[in-house]
């Protein structure tokens, strides 16, 4: 078995509460790759024990700051806390969908799992979660409460080449022969492309985010911008928006937005344009058209702090748009999962759009993801989304 000692900057960084500890703060120690390994203070007091990456720059990744080796049970009950989590949260409808795990925010490092349905699919970024998948697998069909079909491994994750690990897709159980049906509450119907589709097939922790911008939709147009499988548009849809109209560019996913629409019963009121949504905003800006909800949900601007004064320019540009779109009373709702960007920096790109605008602009609420992608603690990198709710003046 391995072991590993930090330097006092590593001891000190730990008991601060982050759970990652980078290679540059260890000072001695051996272990496989994806080993589970006790850690220790310069002094040879014990911190616990961590999954180690032989080549990640996050070298270890604490799992308990207990002296004692989690053992089987100890691992059951990180998996029964998290699926007790989702039913607590009215998450476990076996025809629905939720996030089951979330890697480091619930103590699993690296393993993320979502649920379909009765089917899973999981990607594992790190060499420890890659050592300790088919284990966890195993607990997690134990304590499900209902009886899952099928198991899809779509570990295919580009972060994956900093561990040093080849993507991977490999059907673990079961067979998936198409796309999966997701039906939630209020009517909305969708197909889940878990083989192809961006993450594991959907954007899950939008969830509540939807429920609350098709709030204000009721009678009036709506504008999807970067909607990928529609759903921002298809709740609004549902409830009650007079026209809803998609803004995607990847064909596939057009084609997705209008399967889901039919599904859910709306198809006569969802349109989808096959568009790059940043210029094509700009053009109807011009062209004075107006939406009571304008959503704009696009794909991280900064995936690392080095892309922070990039993606400034780019929410302020997009939001800009967006909010030209919208007449008094209007309602702009604008996403960002880039973790890299606070919500303070969110806000202030916001306020920026708004008086680049000369609009007047109010911020009703800035939400995060759903509960089933939990904020841990002393992790700011598990709380990446921000979603702001801004009423027009």
């Amino acid at each position: 078995m391995g072991t590993m000692t930090l330097t006092g900057k590593g001891r000190r960084w730990l008991l601060n509460g982050h759970p990652w500890i980078y290679a540059d703060d260890v000072a001695d120690g051996e272990g496989t790759p994806g080993e589970l390994v006790p850690v220790f203070a310069p002094q040879g007091e014990s911190l616990g024990w961590a999954l180690f990456s032989a080549r990640s720059k996050i070298a270890l990744r604490m799992v308990t700051r207990e002296e004692e080796q989690p053992n089987r049970a100890f691992w059951e009950g990180r998996v029964r806390r998290a699926i007790q989590a989702r039913e607590q949260h009215g998450l476990l409808d076996p025809a629905g969908a939720c996030r089951l795990l979330s890697g480091d925010a619930e103590g699993i490092p690296g393993l993320i799992v979502d649920r379909y349905a009765s089917t899973l699919v999981l990607q594992t970024g790190t060499q420890g979660a890659d050592r300790m998948r088919d284990f966890i697998v195993e607990l997690l069909l134990e304590a499900m409460p209902f009886e899952v079909t099928a198991v899809l491994d779509r570990s295919d994750l580009s972060v994956r080449r900093l561990e040093a690990l080849e993507p991977r897709v490999e059907v673990l159980r079961g067979s998936i022969d198409g796309p999966v049906e997701v039906r939630e509450e209020g009517g909305l119907v969708y197909a889940v492309d878990v083989r192809e589709g961006h993450k594991t097939g959907a954007y899950l922790d939008m969830r509540d985010n939807r429920r609350r911008a098709a709030a204000h939709a009721a009678g009036g147009r709506v504008l999807d911008a970067f909607a990928y499988d529609g759903l921002f548009g298809i709740r609004a849809a549902l409830a009650g928006a007079e026209e809803v109209l998609c803004l995607e560019q990847n064909a596939a996913a057009c084609e997705r937005i209008l399967e889901n629409a039919r599904r859910s019963g709306v198809a006569d009121r969802v349109r989808v344009e096959r568009v790059d949504c940043m210029k094509d905003l700009r053009a109807r800006a011009e062209a004075e058209e107006r939406y009571q909800v304008a959503v704009v949900d696009p794909p991280a601007f900064a995936r690392n702090k080095k892309e922070r004064a990039g993606a400034e320019r780019g929410y302020v540009e997009l939001n800009r748009r967006a909010m030209a779109l919208l007449p008094e009373g209007g309602t702009l709702v604008s996403a960002s999962c880039s973790h890299a960007i606070s919500r303070r920096d969110f806000t202030a790109h916001l306020a920026s759009a708004a008086r680049v605008s000369g609009r007047e602009a109010f911020l009703e609420a800035l939400t995060g993801a759903a509960p089933d992608h939990p904020v841990r603690l002393g992790l700011p990198e598990s709380d990446y989304l921000k979603c702001a709710f801004v009423r027009m003046g």
